[in-house]
C-alpha cells in the first residue's frame, strides 16, 4: 500500500481527478455567489436603460405622426377639393395630395396608411389614391365600432390630437372582398379645436410593425409593455391578458418621471413620456420568495458533493494506477520514470503518424504494382507467374469493356513556375479525374519523359469516332483547367478487342504514330490512321557548310537565318516529327564540327550537347526544335566572340580573316605570319583545327561564293573567278568541276532551269 502511495502514475492521476473537482466546484461556487438575487439585479438594471430607451422612440415616433399630420394641415392650395370654376372635385388637388402625403409617409414603415377627407366631400385622399368615405371605413378598413358614420360624426365633433387604443382591424388587400387579413391599428387623428385648414386628417399606425421600428421586447420571458395616454385610457398592451384594471390596482402612479414598485411575483417600472405625458408601464417578473433558504441548501449540496468527489478520485486513482502502467507497457514506456500520461499521448501521436505513413506507403506501392504490371505487358518480354497472377488481380480494372482504344499523351514541359512542384502521381490522378469528368472511361499510367498511356474503354465498334472527337474537346479543356500551364498532344491507336496481347500491339502503334506525325499538324489528338508517310526533307549540304562557317567568324545574324529557312522550309513540307528531329541533330552536330581544338572544353561541349537533346526529345513540335537551335546557336557564336585570349592563332580569328581576306591571293605563308607563326607549325594546326588542309579550306570558302555569284548575278565566268581570288578562269574551272563534278557554266544553266 505504500508502494502504492508513492507511485509517480498514482498521484498524477489523483491529481487530475482533484483538477476537475477543483474547477468544478469554483465554477459551481461562482454561481452561486451570483445567484438568481445577484443575476436579476443586474439585468433589471440593464433593461431600466432600455425601457428609457424605449420609451424614447415612441415619443420620436409619435412626434413623426403629429409632424405628418401638421404638415399635410398646412399644404397650400389643399384646404378644399372644390373646383374654383364650377362646384364639381377637382381631382388635380387630389393627385397633388396624393404625391405629397406618400412622399411624406414613405420613410415610416409603421405607418400603415394615412387618410385625408373633408366634411363637404365623400372622397377620402390616401398615399394609394382615392376612395370613397364610405367604402374606405367599411369596406377597406373594417372595424366594429370605428366605422364611416363613426368617423364622420367624431371628426366633425370638436377635439383635440388622439391617438386611438390599438384595436383589430379587417384589412381588404385587394380588390376581391375575400382577401383581407387582420391587423392590430392605432389610428391618430389631428385636433379641429383651432381649425388650420377644412382637412380631416387620420393616420392609421400598424401595431407590430411600430414595435419592431422601436426594437420592443421584455428582458425577461413572461415580461409585458402598457401605453396609456394622458387621460389614464390604455393605447396597446403586449399581453393580452393585463388589463387596464389589473394594471391601476397593482401600480400606483406618481408624479415623478419614474417609478418602480414590487408586488407579488412583478416588478412595475412606470415612466412618464415628458413628449406627450403618456405613461409606459413594463411589469417584469420578480425573484420567487425564499432565495436565502434556496441558497442554503445548494451551498450544503455542493459541499457533499466535494467530499464525496474526493473520495472517488482516491478510489478511482487506486483502480486506474494498473491499467495506466499496462498501456504505458505496450505503447513503449517501460518503467521509466516521468509523466506517464505525457508518455501514454506521445505514443499515441508516434502510433498515428506511424499508421499514416504506413497507410501512405502500402498505397504508394499498390500504386506503382497496379502501374509495373501494366507496363509489363507492353515490353513482349517473358515473366515470371507473379505477373501472371497480378494481372488477374487487375485486369478487370485495365479493361472495364469489351474494346478499348490507347492515347499516348504528350505533356508539354512547364509554362510557369506554380506546375514545378508536381508530381507524377498528381499528373496521372489530373489526368484520369479530368477525362473521367467528361465521360471518358480512363486509366493513366506515366510512361516516361512526360508521356502518359491511356487506356480508354468502348462499348461498340461504331463508337470510335464519337470518342476521338470527345477526347480533342476533353484535352482542350484539361489544357485550360487541370494542366494550366502545359500543352497537352495525344496519339490514338486503332481500336482493339479488351485483351493483354493487343496491348503491346495498340502501344507500338501510337509510339510509331507520334513519331510519324507531321510537324506542323496543329490538331490536339492524332489518329494513327490518318498517317501519311512521306519522304521530303529538306537538308541542303552548302547551306549546312555556311551555318558551320557563319558560326566560326561570329555572323550570328545570319547563321540564325539560314536555321529559321531551313526548319521552316521542311514544315512546310510536312516532314514527319522524327524527320525533324534528325535534321535538327545534324544541323546541331554541322554547328559543333569545327570546335575541337578550340577553347572551349569537352565538358562544355558535353553540357551543351545534353541540354540540347533534352530539350530536342521534350520539343512538341517544330518550333521548339528551332528555338533549341537557335538558343545552341547563341552559345555557340558568343563563345567564338570570346575566344579573343590575346593571341592571334585561334579558330575564330583564322576563320575570319579568311572570309575577309578570300578573294586576293591568300597563300599559306601570308596568313601564318598574320597568325605569328611558322607556315609549317600553321598548317599542322589548321589541318588539326578545321579537319581539311589550308588549301582545301579557301577553295571551299571561294567555291561558296561563286555558286552563289553563278546563281545571282550576270558576271562571266571569268570575271567570278577573278572576283573570288583566282588568278585566270581555266583554274577557277578545274577546281569548280574537281568539288562539284559539274563545270561551273553547267552549274549556272541548272541553277536557272
Amino acid at each position: 500500500m505504500r508502494r502504492r502511495m508513492t507511485s509517480l502514475g498514482l498521484m498524477q492521476i489523483f491529481l487530475a481527478l482533484m483538477l476537475v473537482i477543483v474547477l468544478m466546484f469554483v465554477s459551481t461556487y461562482m454561481v452561486y455567489r451570483n445567484s438568481i438575487s445577484g443575476i436579476y439585479e443586474e439585468v433589471s438594471d440593464k433593461n431600466s436603460m432600455m425601457m428609457q430607451s424605449t420609451v424614447q422612440a415612441f415619443d420620436n415616433s409619435f412626434r413623426v405622426v403629429n409632424n405628418l399630420i401638421h404638415t399635410i394641415h398646412i399644404m397650400p392650395g389643399t384646404d378644399s377639393l372644390r373646383s374654383m370654376i364650377d362646384d364639381s372635385t377637382d381631382m388635380s388637388i387630389a393627385y397633388t395630395m396624393i404625391e405629397h402625403i406618400a412622399n411624406l409617409s414613405a420613410p415610416y414603415d409603421f405607418i400603415e396608411e394615412v387618410a385625408v377627407f373633408y366634411d363637404d366631400s365623400d372622397i377620402v385622399v390616401t398615399t394609394k389614391g382615392t376612395n370613397r368615405f364610405d367604402y374606405f371605413f367599411d369596406k377597406k378598413y373594417l372595424h366594429e365600432t370605428y366605422n364611416a358614420d363613426y368617423w364622420r360624426n367624431y371628426m366633425r365633433s370638436k377635439k383635440t390630437y388622439k391617438v386611438f387604443p390599438a384595436s383589430p382591424f379587417t384589412v381588404n388587400t385587394g380588390e376581391n372582398s375575400n382577401q383581407h387579413k387582420n391587423k392590430k391599428l392605432l389610428v391618430v387623428t389631428g385636433g379641429n379645436k383651432l381649425r388650420s385648414s377644412g382637412k380631416n386628417v387620420l393616420v392609421l399606425i400598424d401595431l407590430e410593425a411600430l414595435l419592431k421600428h422601436v426594437n420592443q421586447g421584455p428582458i425577461f420571458s413572461g415580461g409585458s409593455m402598457m401605453i396609456l395616454d394622458q387621460n389614464r385610457d390604455m393605447l396597446m398592451s403586449t399581453d393580452d391578458n393585463w388589463n387596464l384594471v389589473d394594471a391601476l390596482s397593482d401600480a400606483y402612479f406618481g408624479n415623478a418621471g419614474e417609478v418602480t414598485v414590487k408586488r407579488q411575483d412583478y416588478e412595475y417600472r412606470i415612466l412618464k413620456s415628458d413628449y406627450n405625458d403618456f405613461i409606459y408601464m413594463e411589469r417584469l417578473p420578480y425573484q420567487f420568495a425564499n432565495v436565502d433558504a434556496v441558497a442554503g441548501a445548494n451551498l450544503k449540496i455542493m459541499l457533499t458533493a466535494g467530499v464525496c468527489a474526493i473520495i472517488l478520485s482516491l478510489l478511482l486513482s487506486v483502480y486506474l494506477n494498473n491499467p495506466v502502467k499496462r498501456i504505458l507497457k505496450q505503447l513503449g514506456g517501460g518503467n521509466s520514470k516521468g509523466n506517464d500520461f505525457r508518455k501514454i499521448l506521445s505514443g499515441i501521436v508516434r502510433l498515428q503518424s506511424e499508421n499514416e505513413d504506413n497507410r501512405r506507403q502500402k498505397a504508394y506501392a499498390d500504386e506503382e504494382l497496379r502501374r509495373s504490371t501494366f507496363l509489363q505487358t507492353l515490353d513482349g518480354l517473358p515473366h515470371e507467374t507473379e505477373q501472371d497472377i497480378r494481372m488477374q488481380t487487375y485486369y478487370a480494372d485495365f479493361y472495364r469493356h469489351k474494346h478499348f482504344i490507347m492515347a499516348l499523351v504528350q505533356v508539354g514541359r512547364l509554362a510557369n513556375e506554380s506546375a514545378e512542384n508536381w508530381t507524377i502521381e498528381d499528373m496521372e490522378r489530373r489526368m484520369e479525374q479530368g477525362l473521367g469528368r467528361d465521360g471518358l472511361a480512363a486509366n493513366a499510367f506515366h510512361a516516361g519523359h512526360l508521356q502518359f498511356i491511356v487506356m480508354l474503354g468502348v462499348e461498340r465498334l461504331q463508337e470510335r469516332s464519337g470518342l476521338i472527337k470527345q477526347l480533342r474537346t476533353s484535352l482542350t479543356r484539361l489544357q485550360k483547367e487541370e494542366f494550366s500551364g502545359f500543352s497537352l498532344w495525344a496519339c490514338v491507336s486503332a481500336l482493339y478487342t479488351s485483351n493483354v496481347s493487343n496491348c503491346r500491339r495498340a502501344y507500338l502503334s501510337v509510339q510509331g504514330g507520334s513519331l510519324y506525325r507531321a510537324v506542323n499538324d496543329g490538331s490536339s489528338v492524332m489518329d494513327v490512321a490518318e498517317i501519311q508517310y512521306k519522304r521530303l526533307a529538306y537538308y541542303p549540304i552548302e547551306k549546312m557548310e555556311k551555318l558551320s562557317h557563319y558560326l566560326m567568324i561570329g555572323k550570328l545574324q545570319e547563321a540564325t537565318q539560314l536555321i529559321r529557312e531551313t526548319i521552316r522550309e521542311n514544315a512546310e513540307r510536312r516532314i514527319h516529327y522524327y524527320q525533324m528531329i534528325h535534321l535538327a541533330n545534324s544541323m546541331f552536330f554541322y554547328m559543333v564540327g569545327h570546335t575541337e581544338g578550340s577553347a572551349r572544353t569537352g565538358q562544355e561541349l558535353y553540357e551543351l550537347e545534353r541540354h540540347f537533346m533534352q530539350r530536342l526529345e521534350q520539343a512538341p513540335d517544330y518550333a521548339e526544335m528551332e528555338n533549341a537551335l537557335l538558343d545552341a546557336a547563341r552559345q555557340l557564336a558568343g563563345h567564338a566572340k570570346q575566344e579573343e585570349n590575346g593571341r592571334k592563332l585561334n579558330p575564330s580569328f583564322i576563320a575570319q580573316y579568311i572570309e575577309l581576306h578570300y578573294m586576293r591571293n591568300l597563300y599559306l605563308d601570308e596568313i601564318a605570319a598574320v597568325a605569328g607563326t611558322t607556315p609549317k607549325y600553321f598548317s599542322n594546326y589548321f589541318k588539326k583545327t578545321f579537319g581539311v588542309n589550308y588549301v582545301e579550306y579557301l577553295n571551299k570558302i571561294r567555291l561558296t561564293h561563286a555558286r552563289e555569284l553563278l546563281k545571282d548575278s550576270q558576271l562571266s565566268i571569268a570575271e567570278i573567278g577573278e572576283r573570288i581570288g583566282y588568278l585566270n578562269s581555266s583554274t577557277f574551272t578545274t577546281t569548280f568541276k574537281k568539288y562539284y563534278g559539274t563545270s561551273p557554266s553547267e552549274y549556272r544553266k541548272l541553277s536557272n532551269e
